[in-house]
């Protein structure tokens, strides 16, 4: 029997090389063959009226001018790329979309004027939805499109076929659904020998269809708690 040592990665190739190092370092190979390809929109200026700017994805950041406007970043892992990409009021809500709009809540005032939301194409939905419930008036501006791959990726398909994954890293719901179309049928089998990582509730859900050896859901939604699940 192999005794299989690899990680696949699954999350765009722009934010691969750092989980890529972090499995290395925990003595794994990592396998870096991305479910989704991300296209930055071409930044616009933000509206001389927005308060805040609130970030659901670190793949929105670049789409977005950097600038001193308080920004407020979905987890730590975002809030950290967003001061390296320049802005300089930057707080992290330290968990999900949830925590987001609860963070929004604590430290921003309805009446002081709107927020800007900046997402994913066909994403963001459900945070502008409890934002202006709460009172906000809400921008969503789209700042990327994710589209998922159409083949299965060839090295994925030789490591999973010879059985020599040990485990695959899921870090978006959408990465999750686009492993779970992408797959075909005849590789089906090989997912029994395989533990998915989930980095939430939607992630798992999204990869319950497949016969996974396990599937392991991070206690909280960031990398470290993912890879903690090796």
């Amino acid at each position: 029997m192999p005794n299989p040592r690899t990680i696949l990665i699954t999350r765009p190739i722009e934010d691969s090389a750092r989980t890529a190092n972090l499995v290395t370092a925990r003595g794994y190979i990592p396998l870096v063959a991305p479910f989704i390809t991300v296209r930055t929109m071409q930044p616009a200026p933000i509206p001389l009226t927005i308060q805040a700017i609130l970030v659901t994805s670190g793949n929105a950041l670049p789409g977005i001018p950097p600038s001193n406007i308080p920004l407020l970043a979905v987890g730590d892992v975002t809030a950290a790329r967003a001061r390296q990409a320049g802005f300089t009021n930057v707080q992290s809500a330290g968990r999900d979309a949830e925590a987001l709009v609860a963070l929004s809540r604590a430290h921003i005032d309805p009446k002081s004027g709107p927020l800007l939301l900046a997402a994913g194409a066909r994403q963001g939905f459900a945070t502008a939805v409890a934002l202006r419930s709460a009172g906000y008036k809400v921008l969503r501006r789209v700042t990327y499109a994710a589209t998922p791959v159409r083949r299965f990726p060839p090295d994925a398909e030789s490591a999973l076929r010879g059985d020599a994954l040990y485990a695959a890293l899921f870090l978006s719901a959408e990465t999750a659904a686009a492993f779970v179309r992408a797959l075909p049928v005849r590789l089906t089998p090989h997912v029994r020998n395989v533990l998915a990582l989930a980095i939430g509730n939607p992630t798992a859900d999204a990869l319950n269809s497949l016969p996974w050896r396990q599937i392991r859901l991070a206690r909280a939604p960031t990398l470290d708690d993912v890879l903690a699940q090796l």
